[in-house]
């Protein structure tokens, strides 16, 4: 399921944001922040050993709420150090426990509040993911027809998602169980596209479900990965016996995979499908989730998304990056057929930022079919 609110999305892209703020003055601890092998800006070291409170800047550039940033607090409470030694006692690969508050907002009035957190437990063969937020989210709903013109909308109120994985075995495969809930004041300005029609059930503001996941891991590294794949199988159940206003389902299948072409050449690809059936809010429908494309801009009962992208690391620090990619929303609109493929494809540059984590970090620009956008990323641009 995807939930079109920048302030659930990332529980792993905060962490990894806060690798990108967590860099300290030069002047207060120069080694720290440089790489004895090329003597280039670095944070390996210092993320390796450091733990405790550290600031987070957020920056935000989706078009769909405009430009904006805050900032949070992150606690770790081991450092990645103590995490490697864990993993090396128990063969298990364990990553560090990472608590999350903070606030943000973007030019369109859009405001989140959160605080959330992920924790492996049971000598790595468990994990939590967890995350609280309070929103006031600012968006536009086109419908399920290829409309130009949207409704305005927005979302006040409270969502939380929880979830715990238990390793199968001595494998990369993870069996989950979750639960999310929304209790969320819908505003929409039907005056703005009568065109749009709404049913009774499309703006219920309380949703409660429960679900099970299936994941697999065998990337070769969490942050920017050159080779392995990751993926996963969802399916969540929404039910008034558990507090959901209305009945419905969602679904979600998709795998990232990373082959080096060769030593400074990494292809990646990305196949990703969304589905929802039942009493659906509007809100909660899937939507097309690609670069160059404003989030809930081409939504319906089903999504699917195909990408491609290519890193070139031409210098052991920078590398470039190319991506395209396409994807079709169907259902109540029409059939896959009928469906309009929207189209979006970019350009990137990175800068290797943790040698010993392999942690990139840079800027994108994308244009998908109407405009483009700047984005900024941390380790991979997929979720």
């Amino acid at each position: 399921m995807q939930i079109p609110l920048p302030s659930l999305r990332p529980l792993v892209p905060m962490a990894l944001l806060s690798l990108l703020g967590a860099s300290a003055p030069t002047w207060a601890m120069p080694e720290a922040i440089t790489d004895k092998q090329d003597g280039k800006l670095d944070l390996s070291d210092w993320l390796i050993e450091r733990k405790g409170f550290l600031p987070i800047p957020i920056i935000i550039t989706e078009p769909a709420v405009g430009n904006g940033g805050g900032v949070a607090l992150m606690f770790l409470r081991n450092s990645m150090a103590e995490s490697a030694q864990k993993a090396k006692e128990s063969g298990l690969a364990v990553s560090p426990d990472i608590w999350v508050v903070g606030a943000a907002a973007t030019e369109n009035g859009t405001k989140a509040a959160f605080a959330g957190g992920m924790k492996t437990f049971g000598d790595g063969r468990f994990k939590y993911r967890g995350a609280v937020g309070k929103t006031d989210v600012n968006l536009a709903y086109y419908g399920t027809s290829g409309n130009t013109t949207g409704i305005d909308y927005s979302l006040d109120g409270w969502m939380s998602s929880q979830q715990v994985l238990a390793r199968l075995g001595q494998s990369n495969n993870w069996l989950g169980a979750r639960w999310i809930y929304m209790n969320l004041s819908n505003k929409l300005d039907i005056r703005g596209n009568p065109s749009i029609p709404l049913q009774p059930h499309e703006v219920s503001r309380k949703a409660s479900g429960l679900g099970l996941t299936l994941e697999h891991d065998s990337r070769d590294n969490v942050f920017t990965p050159s080779k392995g794949w990751t993926g996963a199988i969802d399916a969540m159940f929404y039910d008034p016996d558990i507090g959901s206003a209305t009945r419905f389902q969602s679904y979600r299948g998709h795998v990232f995979g990373y082959w080096p072409v060769r030593k400074d050449v990494v292809l990646a690809g990305r196949v990703d499908g969304r589905a929802a059936r039942g009493q659906v809010p509007f809100y909660m429908l899937p939507f097309i989730d690609m670069r160059g494309i404003p989030a809930a801009r081409y939504q319906d009962r089903n999504t699917a998304v195909v990408e491609t992208e290519l890193r070139w690391n031409f210098t052991p620090r920078w590398a470039a990056v190319g991506f395209i990619g396409a994807g079709r929303a169907w259902g109540k609109g029409g059939s896959f057929d009928d469906a309009s493929t929207a189209v979006s494809k970019g350009v990137g540059v990175r800068y290797l930022l943790a040698r010993k984590l392999g942690l990139w970090v840079g800027l994108d620009y994308a244009r998908g079919p109407e405009s483009g956008t700047y984005y900024i990323q941390v380790g991979s641009a997929w979720r």
